[in-house]
Order: C-alpha cells, then sequence, then structure tokens
C-alpha cells in the first residue's frame, strides 16, 4: 500500500521497523512512535495500517512462523532476516487484515524482496505466500487437549509464561488473560485537578471531537475517537495525562494526605509522581526519581506541561541509600522494576524477551531496593508497592517480604488483563510501617 502521492510505501515502512525490532528486541513501542511522529502528515487510516501491522507482526509471531513453517520447506529460523520478517508480516496479513486483498498481500511482498535485493527468492516468497492464501481455512492448530501448546500457538505466548500462570490461576483465568491481551486498549487520563475539574474536563474534550466516557473514579476518564494527542488544546494546556486505569486505580487507594512528603522512587514516566503531587498539594513535596536522565526527562517534560511546581526530581539509582531522606517521608511509591507480564498487550516484545532466569534475577533487584527505600519512611508510614506484572514471585511473595521488614499490609489488589475492566495486568499493596 502506497500513499496516494506515491511518496510512502506503508509495508515498507513497517518492513523497516520490523527489521530494527529484530535486532534490538524490546523497543517496539518506541520504534511505533517514533514512525508515527514522522509520518504524521499521513491519513488516520494509512497510520493505522501501519500501527496495526507493525503491532500483530510481533504479537502473533510465534503463530504466523508456526502457520509459515506448515507450507514452507524452509523453516523461518533458517530464512534470511528480511525474507523471514516479510514473509511474516504478509501471513499477519493474510490471517488478519481481511480488507486487505490476498493477491496485493502476495505481490506486494514479491515486489519489496525484489527491491530489497533478494531477486533470487521472489518466486520462493510468491510460492510460500499464495499456498497460505489458498490453504489459511484449513491450517492446522495443536489440538485443544494440549492446553499448554494450543494455547501457545494460538495466543503466541511463550509455553514458560502460560506454565507460570497455570501455577498461580486456574485454566480459565489463564485463558481469559491471553484472550484479553489482544482486546483493543482503552486510554485513560488522570484529570489535571489543579487547573480545571472532570466535569469541565469532558466537556472541554467533547468539544474537541473527543468520546469521553467516566469511570468510577471521578478524576479518571475514558478517551477514544481522537487523532493525535498534541493536536489537542486540553493536552497542550497540561489539563491531563495518559495514564492506566489499573495505575490510578492503585494512586486512588495510596492514602495520600495534603502536605505530605512523598518519595517515588522509580518514578518515570511520572504518572504516579504527577498523582501524589495532586493530592499532596502545594505545602506538600514529591521527590521524584529514576536511574537515568533519559527517563527523568520524561517525568519533568509532563510536570512542565502540566504546569506542576511541588515536585524536586533527580537521577538516583533506588538500591543505594540516601541520608538525607531517611526517615522523611510519608509515603513512599515503589513501582518497581518487574518483568511487565501485565502490560503484553501493549508491549508485546516483553513476552519474548523475559525469561524465568531474568523474572527471578528481577526478585532479587525488587528485594535489593524494597531494603533500602523502608528507611525513607516515618513511623506509621506508608508504602505502595506496586508493578505491572501477573506473577506471584514479584507480586504477593515479595509483599510476605515486605511485612518481614516491619509492615502491615492495609490493602492488596491484583488486576488480571482481560479479567477487571479491561485494564493492564497490574498489581498493588498498600502497607503501614509499624
Amino acid at each position: 500500500m502506497t500513499t496516494a502521492n506515491n511518496s510512502v510505501n506503508l509495508r515498507a515502512v513497517v518492513l523497516d521497523m520490523l527489521l530494527e525490532n529484530e535486532k534490538n528486541g524490546e523497543f517496539s513501542n518506541y520504534l511505533l512512535n517514533n514512525a508515527l511522529a514522522k509520518y504524521q502528515y499521513l491519513e488516520k487510516s494509512q497510520r493505522s495500517f501501519i500501527a496495526k501491522l507493525f503491532i500483530g507482526s510481533i504479537e502473533r509471531k510465534i503463530e504466523l512462523d508456526y502457520v509459515c513453517n506448515q507450507f514452507s520447506k524452509t523453516k523461518t529460523k533458517k530464512m534470511k532476516p528480511l525474507i523471514r520478517v516479510l514473509i511474516r508480516m504478509s501471513i499477519y496479513q493474510l490471517l488478519y487484515m481481511d480488507s486487505v486483498p490476498e493477491s496485493a498481500v502476495c505481490n506486494e511482498a514479491v515486489k519489496l524482496a525484489t527491491k530489497r535485493g533478494f531477486v533470487s527468492l521472489k518466486g520462493f516468497v510468491n510460492g510460500v505466500l499464495r499456498n497460505i492464501a489458498r490453504n489459511k481455512d484449513s491450517i492446522e492448530y495443536p489440538a485443544e487437549s494440549d492446553y499448554i501448546l494450543h494455547n501457545s500457538i494460538k495466543y503466541s505466548m511463550p509455553e514458560w509464561i502460560i506454565k507460570l500462570w497455570l501455577e498461580s490461576y486456574s485454566k480459565e483465568e489463564v485463558s481469559d488473560i491471553l484472550e484479553g491481551l489482544f482486546k483493543e486498549k482503552r486510554t485513560y487520563i488522570r484529570v489535571n485537578t489543579s487547573k480545571i475539574s472532570p466535569k469541565d474536563l469532558k466537556e472541554k474534550l467533547e468539544s474537541e471531537g473527543v468520546k469521553v466516557v467516566n469511570t468510577e473514579i471521578d478524576y479518571a476518564l475514558e478517551i477514544s475517537d481522537y487523532d493525535y494527542l498534541t493536536n489537542l488544546d486540553s493536552f497542550n494546556e497540561g489539563l491531563f495525562q495518559i495514564q492506566d486505569l489499573s495505575s490510578i486505580i492503585a494512586g486512588y487507594n495510596s492514602h495520600f494526605e495534603n502536605g505530605q512528603t512523598v518519595v517515588d522512587v522509580c518514578a518515570a514516566p511520572g504518572g504516579k509522581t504527577i498523582n501524589a503531587s495532586l493530592w499532596v498539594g502545594d505545602e506538600g513535596r514529591v521527590y521524584s526519581r529514576d536511574i537515568s536522565y533519559e527517563k527523568l526527562d520524561k517525568i519533568e517534560e509532563n510536570l512542565d506541561r502540566l504546569g506542576i511546581t511541588n515536585v524536586e526530581t533527580e537521577v538516583f539509582d533506588a538500591s543505594e541509600l540516601d541520608e538525607s531522606l531517611v526517615a522523611k517521608a510519608d509515603v513512599v511509591i515503589a513501582d518497581l522494576p518487574c518483568s511487565g507480564l501485565g502490560i503484553i498487550g501493549r508491549k508485546p516484545d516483553i513476552k519474548y524477551n523475559a525469561s524465568p532466569e531474568k523474572c527471578a534475577e528481577l526478585v532479587e533487584i525488587q528485594k535489593n531496593i524494597l531494603t533500602t527505600v523502608v528507611n525513607y519512611l516515618k513511623e506509621s508510614a506508608i508504602l505502595v508497592y506496586s508493578t505491572c506484572t501477573i506473577n506471584k514471585a514479584e507480586n504477593e511473595e515479595q509483599v510476605e517480604f515486605i511485612k518481614g521488614l516491619g509492615f502491615e499490609l492495609l490493602d492488596m489488589k491484583q488486576l488480571l488483563a482481560g479479567k477487571t475492566k479491561d485494564t493492564d495486568g497490574f498489581f498493588y499493596a498498600i502497607l503501614k510501617k509499624k
């Protein structure tokens, strides 16, 4: 597919993005955001084509390779990277993009193979794709009786992750989680209540052509039917911040009060910092930290846009003790590095880059940070521990570890992707220092 002025071949754009993703792994969200910003002048439908084909080809990769290997003598692992990616994205179009003619999929793939210097393989590409197109309704999948293998292929989920979830959840719950990861993602916002009321923001957004739905939390809204956020005056005026509902729920239950001192130890991109700053007000103070200037830049960019002035940002390693903050905080927010298994629906790279070994390493990193940051709390102060994963070793088991550091549990909730309000998979616990 090429744009009306023939200046941009959308499939070529996606091919380059996928090749880049093959090299550096987990940066699909950055690649997509950069591409959509670069081609912002394209029509919304064209940008949607880029996004759907790019993300779909990644999140369905296991299934796409499985299908390809049924029809190709050369297995995907043995293919040249460009040919493998090209065939993969073409199979995705054949299986999941009904509006795209099959002939166009095959013809455009052959043209791209030729333009990229693989003339000798254009017959191979054409043969594999046309064979799949003719037989796509008779593709054989693993039997449902083999629950793990069947769902691994059906949902392109590594088998070890399914096994991990089955240790904690029933098959029905795991199936709901897997199904939920492919649901259309909703966009939620946290109203900047220092500038505008939720009611007035809703009216302003609707006047800008945005569809707005209230949520169970008065300062959280669901928005849709917009093009670019940066095209909205309400966004540029700093009237709201993008934040998933699961994270907003955790913040809502975090016992913030006006005038408190809050330390957010792993704060980027700043959603929880912003929420805390609005709760504690001008008389309060939030110390917002993360490990790199790149992460800090994201926090400061949001703070500047929102006009928030009661936050002090600093590059700081959360595992190192800051003596100046010992026993100073009323609340510590510890949204710690985790496996991210709850946000696979938004960042599909995660499931391919995670491993049992990496999860075990993260558990130790979390314990190291927790042992350090609890020192910032006053007596009877609050620790908010949260992750964006649904792995008990990083969640419930860590709560037990925290309790062993001298805390009592006040509240704990696990929001499962596909099970609860269509949020991301998320976990939080509110604990009080004894």
